[in-house]
């Protein structure tokens, strides 16, 4: 049978093979990268049971922190977290804009003009802990708006959380970030996160989520889209690509509770981040592989 110039009896079933083997290649993909075992997987397990029982020391110690990107929507569940678990005897959320929060006493808003933050060194002052989630996009802000925002303001405010007194300094980063990138949004990630690790923090911690998955209130209909898309993904191999803002808020909370013995420095991947949040079945495909006979696994 022929449609003008095309064989449709060569043509459909060609395109339905490729299709199919397209199709075979990507669960492939993403069944590799849930089974795949994270570095560090039985720690960054163990961190996460052990954050509850840690919860009541750390909380005695009187910690303080801030957070940056706080209206952000991984800043809004974290700070949700961190209303509800109350393990901060103090919280700063320093941002550009006021906007009503329903949390606690032990939370105060300060404004800033992250073009001038030099002059904002107060609301920076003691605060031993600190949570960096800001963030725009190329699309909103453009090329010099997006690393302004994801760049400068990052390692500025970071500057003067070090000099103020910060000691552990936890940044929302991004998979696949590196500083030799050929796109922007990767290098600027990498380039932020190797500014950061010559500031020489007492410990600093960054997370490299997937896919973020949230809805979101701005209107982002390409974004949206694409997370519809990924739907499925999520549900059927959560750790391989993507991330629920509600994991990664817990697991940075979990791993500044957690007392740790590493070095200073720890990048917590896509894997890891589900596996520190202590919500995911991260750690639960990890158990059922240890728990396997012997002759099962794989050699």
């Amino acid at each position: 049978m022929k449609f003008l110039w095309f064989r449709c009896d060569i043509i459909i079933p060609s395109t339905a093979l490729a299709v199919f083997v397209v199709f075979l290649a990507l669960v492939g993909f993403f069944v590799k990268r849930e089974f795949d075992t994270a570095e560090n997987a039985e720690q960054n397990c163990r961190m996460a049971e052990e954050a509850l029982a840690n919860a009541d020391k750390f909380k005695s110690e009187g910690h303080s922190a801030f957070v940056l990107g706080y209206t952000g929507e991984v800043g809004k569940l974290l700070v949700d977290e961190l209303n509800r678990l109350k393990i901060f005897k103090r919280i700063v959320l320093i941002g550009r804009r006021q906007v009503f929060l329903n949390v606690g006493p032990e939370f105060e808003q300060k404004v800033v003009d992250f073009e001038n933050i030099d002059e904002y060194k107060d609301a920076f002052k003691d605060l031993d802990t600190g949570f960096c989630c800001l963030g725009t996009t190329r699309a909103k802000a453009g090329i010099q708006g997006f690393i302004r925002v994801d760049h400068d303001y990052v390692l500025l405010s970071a500057e003067i959380a070090k000099a103020q007194g910060c000691k552990h300094f936890t940044l929302v980063s991004s998979q696949g970030a590196d500083k030799n990138s050929s796109f922007l949004y990767p290098r600027t990630k990498g380039q932020v996160e190797e500014a950061l690790k010559v500031m020489h923090f007492n410990r600093l911690s960054i997370f490299r989520p997937g896919v973020l998955m949230c809805d979101r209130q701005e209107s982002r209909p390409m974004e949206a889209a694409f997370r519809a898309v990924l739907k499925p993904v999520s549900y059927f191999f959560p750790t391989a690509i993507t991330t629920p803002v509600q994991i990664v808020a817990r697991a940075m909370i979990n791993n500044a509770i957690a007392s740790t013995n590493s070095s200073t420095l720890e990048l917590h991947d896509n894997k890891a981040i589900h596996q520190l949040s202590g919500i995911s079945k991260g750690c639960n495909n990890l158990r059922r592989s240890l728990s396997a006979p012997e002759s099962t696994k794989t050699k």
